[in-house]
């Protein structure tokens, strides 16, 4: 760890929390105060978080998937702090050597024909520029997302994704986008058709409550939108980079995207990186004929280049893919065993590598579930698109002896939980 806080930590959360509440987003502010987490957050190393009044907590949230190697892990610190030496962003006069390598690597561990990488900052970014690619690539327009899916908060992503409560208020979207039943194969076949330009999917939809595409699934949608000339477009923002027990979870189906899009883990916890990738085919429609037909001022800088370097080096150096494989079945075991304890509290229990979700049959259940485990020191995951659901996402480089603690705080909470709620019933 780094220096503890050594001011008046009272006085620095009163003053953060007005801060907050004065010129940032006054609900947000009152309602991590809800959670129990009072402190303003001050250092952080591997699986662990410190606020300035010291107090430590297990990070099972990761960032929503941004810290699978950890906070501040050694090899992404020094990749950048040797790149601050050199060059930080973009002249964009010359090119760039960092910003190559990392095409190079990206092409090679990614699925199927995936050459070319377009550098950005955000999911969302990358899946806006997926979307413009899927478009001027099959000179079509409509395109085909699932209920429940989640691509991000800028237009083209947000008509892409399925949850209406963020729609409201920002009408009209852009047109021809659809929704389909996720994993419902026969509900796909009926919507894609001669004018579909492409199919945006996650193979597990995270904010959706940790949906697993059932097997097959992607392999029958790669079989519509390839016999339709559409394109079928992988999210992989959250799940990419070892999370579900594979490099990206599409690998677990066998299925090869026309474009695919990453973020969070990419960045090695350090910086803010995004990607999206194409086909060589794909890659001639964007950018044959103008090669600035889609830009970024600070996508692809060497500082992000270099975190995303050491990123992957790291996570294929330790095995994180397989780790993540061993560890996550484990836990979903362990988690499973809450299901068959408290049936009647507890509906179901799913996930994927080291991404797991318990779906309570209340939210108000899960949002108590959660305040204990902040109380004990544990932060886990709400899930956005459907608060029956706590998402459990350890960093993948988390320490055996350290998940065995969460889980069992985490077990504890719901216990808890559901005693006092059997009391107050009574």
């Amino acid at each position: 760890m780094t220096q503890p806080f050594s001011g008046d930590a009272e006085a620095i959360a009163e003053l953060t929390y007005s801060r907050y509440r004065d010129y940032i987003n006054p609900g947000m502010a009152d309602l991590l105060r809800f959670t129990g987490l009072s402190y303003p957050e001050w250092d952080a190393e591997g699986s662990i978080i410190r606020d300035v009044a010291g107090n430590e907590y297990i990070d099972c949230v990761a960032g929503y998937g941004v810290f699978s190697l950890g906070h501040r892990h050694p090899a992404v610190v020094a990749a950048v702090r040797r790149q601050l030496d050199l060059i930080t962003l973009k002249t964009h006069y010359f090119l760039d050597i960092a910003l190559g390598e990392l095409g190079e690597k990206l092409a090679a561990i990614s699925p199927g024909r995936l050459q070319y990488s377009f550098l950005c900052n955000s999911g969302t970014e990358a899946v806006e520029g997926a979307l413009k690619a899927a478009r001027i690539h099959t000179g079509r327009r409509n395109v085909i997302g699932a209920v429940n899916g989640f691509h991000g908060k800028t237009y083209g992503s947000l008509s892409a994704s399925g949850r209406e409560l963020y729609k409201e208020g920002f009408r009209p979207l852009m047109d021809g986008f659809g929704l389909v039943e996720f994993g419902d194969a026969k509900a796909m076949a009926d919507a894609v058709n001669g004018e579909t330009a492409a199919v945006i999917l996650e193979v597990v939809q995270g904010e959706g409550g940790v949906n697993v595409a059932p097997p097959g699934y992607l392999r029958e949608v790669r079989r519509l939108t390839s016999e339709a000339g559409a394109l079928l477009i992988v999210d992989e923002v959250r799940t990419g980079l070892g999370r579900t027990g594979r490099m990206f979870a599409s690998e677990h189906d066998g299925v090869e995207p026309d474009l695919l899009t990453m973020a969070k883990a990419l960045g090695g916890g350090v910086m803010p990186v995004a990607a999206f990738l194409g086909t060589p085919e794909v890659w001639a429609s964007l950018f044959g004929t103008n090669p600035y037909l889609h830009s970024t001022t600070f996508g692809g800088n060497p500082l992000a280049c270099a975190a995303a370097i050491a990123a992957i080096d790291t996570t294929e150096q330790l095995g994180l893919p397989a780790r993540s494989d061993s560890l996550g079945k484990a836990m979903l075991e362990r988690l499973k065993g809450l299901q068959g304890e408290f049936g009647e509290w507890v509906a179901d229990v799913r996930g994927l590598g080291l991404l797991a979700g318990v779906e309570f049959r209340s939210d108000d259940v899960a949002k108590l579930v959660i305040a204990g485990c902040a109380r004990e020191g544990l932060l886990v995951a709400y899930s956005l698109n459907n608060p029956l659901v706590i998402r459990i996402e350890p960093p993948l480089v988390i320490e055996e002896a350290l998940l065995d603690r969460a889980l069992g705080i985490f077990e504890q909470s719901v216990r808890g939980t559901v005693e006092m709620l059997a009391g107050m019933q009574i």
